[in-house]
Parts: structure tokens; sequence; C-alpha cells
């Protein structure tokens, strides 16, 4: 109880005294006898405008994918932003002859869009947690964005309308109190993205909060800018256009790790975690032609989880479906790295098991039913197992399953003729 007030207290001294330094820096870049040049300005501005454009882009594939509400609104400010910061740049290229002075009167336009992406990030952070899904409607979508964009909009022209006030937007080096409401924004965003960072890892979440960051310094340094295109005008747009090179980064790391995620689901059993029927064959069809060009032969297992259907008869689906947990969990455990354990279909399983004989396998299985047997966890489970080697048994995936099948059926027709016997 006592960590949160002294957490609290550090990062409100880590965010004075950072804002201190980020203003003292500024100071210092004031007196730097520099001016950029306009197409240079407005060369920052496109950069920064494609960026945000492929973030959007990104975002809302994110968002297809995940129906991340988030995601969503993200898309939408900074696809605003984007399409306000091209306007200004190619307003720019063509009037470079009298820039400066352009620049000058287009600088509440400038801080629009930034409050505007201030707004974007916060609303997403805030709406995220009761709404984190949006509900699979096309038509809702759209009517989703397009009150996110008209409420982001209004509230960045009102704020727009009131900074064009002389009183509040003076000629003088120092913004007034109003001109701080994007910075006080960015803190909200990037304390909650921060705060989200405390229950699950994202590599959007961790660079959004970076970029809020990033923009409450190019803010505090726009606020000792004398003039456009002087040193800290100039670097204050740098600072801003770098952020959305890290936001950009953050979502293509969340977006290659949710189609790495995805890849793995494509391939592999939901309830047992091992490679599925589509994973299984395409291992057969690569073995088979690797073997058939080193001239070594590889064997194939197919097991037969019994009695299944009295277990779940019995103690109920949930155990069966544990019962098949429990041989998947053992044939990892026999399994070496370059072999594939896989779930073939209902209650079998398959091991592919490449430069491996039939003698050799066979004792793999023995193996894995001696651990199944030494279990005491009820109820006890059992497998038959019929074991196929490539290329004697079959040249084809297909065929080796069949012949793996085959013996699978004799070894369960020797265990009853068994069990009859001793009846």
């Amino acid at each position: 109880m006592q960590r949160a007030p002294a957490q609290n207290a550090r990062a409100a001294f880590a965010i004075i005294a950072g804002s201190a330094a980020i203003f003292a820096i500024a100071l210092r870049v004031r007196g730097l006898p520099f001016s950029a040049d306009p197409s240079l300005c407005a060369s920052i501005d496109t950069i920064g405008a494609f960026l945000t454009f492929t973030f959007t882009a990104n975002a809302l594939v994110h968002f297809r994918g995940t129906r991340d509400l988030m995601s969503l609104i993200l898309a939408i400010g900074f696809g605003v932003v984007g399409l306000m910061q091209l306007a200004l740049a190619l307003h720019l290229f063509h009037n470079l002859d009298s820039a400066l002075r352009l620049l000058d009167s287009l600088r509440p336009f400038w801080l629009q869009s930034n409050i505007l992406l201030a707004e974007a990030m916060l609303l997403a952070s805030a709406l995220e947690r009761p709404f984190p899904h949006s509900v699979d409607s096309a038509r809702k979508d759209v009517a989703l964005m397009a009150f996110v964009g008209t409420i982001a909009y209004a509230a960045g022209a009102l704020y727009l309308l009131f900074s064009r006030q002389p009183e509040i937007w003076p000629a003088g080096p120092i913004m007034q109190p109003l001109q701080l409401l994007p910075v006080f924004l960015y803190v909200l965003a990037a304390a909650a993205f921060r705060q989200r960072l405390k229950t699950a890892f994202s590599g959007l979440d961790q660079a959004l909060a970076l970029a809020a960051w990033m923009n409450i310094a190019a803010q505090l340094v726009l606020m000792v800018s004398l003039q456009a295109l002087d040193a800290p005008f100039t670097l204050a747009q740098i600072l801003r256009v770098s952020s959305y090179a890290v936001v950009l980064g953050g979502t293509l790391l969340d977006n290659s790790r949710l189609f790495k995620q995805v890849q793995q689901l494509a391939i592999s059993d939901p309830l047992t975690g091992l490679a599925n029927y589509r994973h299984l064959i395409d291992v057969l069809e690569s073995e088979i032609e690797r073997s058939g060009r080193t001239d070594r032969e590889f064997s194939v297992l197919l097991l037969d989880l019994d009695g299944l259907k009295s277990i779940n008869d019995r103690f109920g689906h949930l155990v069966g479906s544990r019962a098949l947990r429990r041989l998947a969990d053992v044939l990892r455990v026999h399994s070496r790295a370059v072999d594939t354990p896989a779930r073939y279909g209902g209650d079998e399983f398959a091991l592919v098991m490449p430069e491996t004989g039939a003698q050799a396998a066979r004792q793999v299985a023995s193996r894995i039913r001696e651990r199944l047997a030494s279990q005491t966890e009820q109820p006890k489970i059992s497998v038959s197992v019929g074991v196929a080697v490539y290329p004697s048994s079959g040249a084809t995936a297909e065929r080796l399953l069949m012949a793996a099948d085959e013996a699978l059926y004799a070894m369960k027709q020797e265990t009853q003729k068994r069990s009859r016997s001793v009846g």
C-alpha cells in the first residue's frame, strides 16, 4: 500500500526534472545561429505524413485481425494528422518564397494537429479498457470512426479558435498556459500506456509511451522558439516526426508477433499444442524428400489412446480431454528436437522420427507405453502403437500412415486376443 505513493512521487519528480532539462536544452539551442531552409521544413512534414499513413495502414491491419478498438482509434487519429501534415507540406512547397511568414501564420495549424494526435492517443488508452474489442459490424465500425474523428477534430478546432486570440497567442517567445494543453494530454496518455505495460507487454504500448514523451519534449522545445525555422522550431519538428517512426516500429513489431501467432495456430492442435494433421503431412513430405536425397530411413509411430470413449462416458469429456493432453505431454518428453509429435485426429497421435530405424522406433514406443503405465493420475490410460519405416513400409506420406495404421490395428487385435484368453 505504501509503494504506490512512493512510485507516484518518483514519477512526478521524473516528469518535473525531465521537463526542466528539456526546457534548459531548448533555451541553449535557441542561442544557436541556425535557420532551416523552408524546403527542409516541408520535406520533414512530408516524411512525417507518409510515416503516419504507413502506421495507419498497419494499425488497420492489426484491427482487422484482432478487432482491437485502440488500433482503430489510433489509425483514425494518425490518418487525420497525416492528411493535415501533407496539406501543410504541399502548401509550403508551393510558397517557398514566403515560407517564413507563412509558417508563423500557420503555427497554430501545426499545433492543432499536435493536439489532435494527443487526443487520439488519450482516447485510445481511455476507451480500450471498457471497450477492448469493437463489435463485428462494418457499419458500426464506420460510425465509430466518424464519431471519434468528429469529436477529435471539433476539439482541435476549438483549441485553434482560442489559440488565435492575441491574449492567448502573443508574439513573444513563451506560450501561455492554455498552449500547454497538448503537453497535459500527452502526459496523461504516456501514464496510461505505462500503466498498461504493467499488466501485459506490448511493443505498440511501449512505442506509444515513448512517442508521447517525445511529443512532450517537442512541445516544450517549441515554447522557446522565437520564429519559424529557427533551431528550436526545427528540433521540435524532428522530434515529432521521429515519434511517428517509433510508433510505426512498435506496430510493426506487434503485427510481426501476431503473424507468428497466426502461423502457429495454423499448424498446431488447439487442445494439445502438438502439430496438427496439416503440419504432420508437410513434415512427412519434407522427410520423404530429404531421406530420398540422403538415402536414410525414418520412422513414423501412430498411437491410439485406448478406451477414450469409455473414459468420456464414465468420467466426462473434460477428463477425456485431459487424457489426450496427458498423452501429448508424454510424447513431448520422449521426442527429440528433430522429432515431430502430432495429433493425427480424434484419439490418434503420430510421431515422426528422422533417421530412426524400426528397432529404435519400437524402443521409443515401449518407453511411451511404460511412462503412461507408471502414471498415478486417474483414470489410467494406455496406447496401442503402430510403426512404419520409410522406404520399406511405403514411399509416400499416405502409404506410410496406412502402414502404421495397419500395424496399429494388428496390435489392437493381439491385445484383445490376450484379454479374451486371460478372461
